[in-house]
């Protein structure tokens, strides 16, 4: 199995720039090199902002963008989006709980949980007691191993113009998925850094986003920087023993070099 986690697209309105760029042009930069290198994949999930501010004409403009994607996709909010929008160019989206763009899928041995965290209004996430009981719900009828994507992280990165906008009520989590008697993997969007790591006996992974990036400074409180450095997405290889997650960059030059130790010998392909 594989799947492709990209995120954070931040799809504007026609003639609309975000930081001198248009987003859409970065997303089908991403779609292409995903169709040339990843045609196989089983599955792509974009964990949130689809747009940059939940109008209308910029998930026309995203559903327009993600036409030539060859693998399926699953679409889910991050605080950029706005749930009425969305459906209404995306009706066809799955949802298992009224009102929230969430539900889960059997992929061979995992569960794969897909997690709405959009609080209306808020930039940070929030789990709902409707939704944290679906949350249980889901894990309770499965005893596999689990891949749970949502927007925003569930842990702290070390990282503090971004760790006060994470999943509020993440501790409110952390015992249901503790008791899993199978391993659950998170993967999460929101922060444009490419983050892996282990949160209370977790594995998470986060990723960057398709058009801008995060400054790292790890000392820099309240809101981030951004920048233009190269955008990458997840390429997520489960398999019996585990799984493994690549950073795959797109957008930039792709030459080939044979490496063979001689250095006279390493020509271009």
């Amino acid at each position: 199995m594989k799947i492709i986690q990209f995120s954070d697209l931040h799809i504007t309105p026609p003639d609309g720039l975000l930081f001198g760029s248009d987003p859409l042009d970065r997303l089908r930069s991403c779609v292409q090199h995903v169709n040339r290198h990843h045609a196989d994949a089983d599955l792509c999930v974009l964990t949130g902002d689809l747009t940059h501010a939940g109008h209308q004409r910029a998930y026309e403009r995203l559903r327009e963008g993600l036409l030539d994607l060859i693998p399926p996709v699953r679409l889910m909010m991050g605080n950029h989006d706005s749930r009425p929008a969305f459906h209404s160019v995306f009706p066809e989206a799955t949802t298992d709980l009224l009102g929230f763009v969430q539900h889960a899928e059997t992929r061979g041995d995992w569960r794969l949980i897909y997690l709405d965290t959009l609080e209306d209004g808020y930039t940070n996430g929030y789990l709902c007691a409707r939704r944290l009981e679906w949350l249980q719900q889901e894990l309770a009828a499965h005893t596999g191993p689990v891949m749970l994507f949502s927007h925003h992280p569930l842990p702290a990165l070390q990282y503090p113009s971004m760790d006060w906008l994470r999943l509020s009520n993440a501790p409110d989590l952390l015992p249901v998925l503790k008791a899993h008697p199978a391993p659950v993997h998170l993967f999460s969007g929101h922060v444009h850094r490419c983050a892996s790591g282990v949160w209370n006996g977790l594995h998470f992974v986060t990723v960057n986003g398709t058009n801008h990036q995060h400054e790292l400074d790890l000392e820099r409180e309240g809101a981030a920087t951004s920048t233009f450095e190269p955008a990458s997405y997840a390429v997520i290889l489960p398999n019996a023993d585990g799984l493994t997650v690549h950073f795959q960059p797109f957008g930039y030059e792709e030459l080939r070099f044979p490496y063979t130790g001689d250095l006279n010998a390493l020509k271009c392909i």
